[in-house]
């Protein structure tokens, strides 16, 4: 029998919080470690309203999240899908344990890095991801030499990258160290590298810092991920109800 939106397995609702595999969390309800409603589970299989009875496992009480956002800063050599034949995915570097729903929004190449939004909140990646949107995307690319003050006119005015029609206009700032930080809020394939070709220079390494108001967390080692705090998930709510 296909389950209703209203209820959920038990052992559904554990995995999905992180209790464990589908094998611990059935091996935790048998051993009485799992409450709903301050009576303790006896099946896997009880069907529960995640929205109104109160689960616990080993007294503390836990929340169903309907919809969940994670920043992972990407390393190099994984690649942005759900799954890969023959190279490691981003969803690899999150917990074996945790919920299957996840997609990344958008892609990095594989040997791009950086911030990279993993969510199961299907409506909010399409906005995000929409061209109507308009959503900043920084990337902080090192160039294979310095770029002239003309190679950032061309960039910030829009260039031919082979494509039907030039890129939108850009912003790009020279940093201190002579490296580029490139806004632009299209998502063309191997966008910012075509871009640097096109003035007649190379990426040799790319990282995207900013992806809409999310800013990569100076703090997350490559590879790391967190769950979004409660201001970023707003800051993207309202980027998502923004028309333009």
């Amino acid at each position: 029998m296909i389950e209703s939106e209203k209820f959920m397995r038990l052992d559904k609702f554990l995995c999905e919080n992180n209790i464990g595999t589908r094998s611990q969390v059935k091996d935790a309800i048998r051993k009485g470690m799992v409450t709903i409603n301050g009576t303790v589970a006896k099946k896997p299989e009880e069907k529960i309203e995640e929205t109104k009875d109160i689960i616990a496992f080993q007294g503390q009480e836990l929340r169903y999240q309907k919809y969940v956002y994670y920043m992972l800063n990407k390393p190099e050599g994984v690649v942005s899908a759900t799954n890969d034949n023959t190279a490691p995915t981003v969803l690899e570097l999150l917990p074996a344990q945790g919920r299957k729903d996840l997609f990344p929004v958008g892609r990095l190449d594989k040997d791009t890095t950086g911030l990279l939004l993993l969510t199961n909140d299907g409506a909010l990646a399409h906005d995000l991801l929409s061209p109507k949107k308009h959503v900043d995307k920084t990337y902080l690319v090192q160039p294979d030499h310095p770029l002239s003050e003309e190679d950032i006119h061309r960039l910030e005015e829009g260039l031919d990258i082979g494509d039907d029609k030039p890129t939108a206009p850009a912003k790009a700032v020279i940093t201190p160290d002579g490296d580029l930080l490139l806004t632009i809020h299209e998502g063309r394939f191997h966008q910012v590298k075509r871009m640097l070709q096109a003035v007649g220079n190379q990426v040799c390494a790319l990282e995207r810092v900013s992806f809409g108001p999310l800013t990569l967390d100076p703090s997350l080692p490559r590879g790391a991920h967190r769950a979004l705090t409660e201001e970023e998930i707003c800051a993207l709510a309202n980027t998502q109800n923004q028309k333009k």
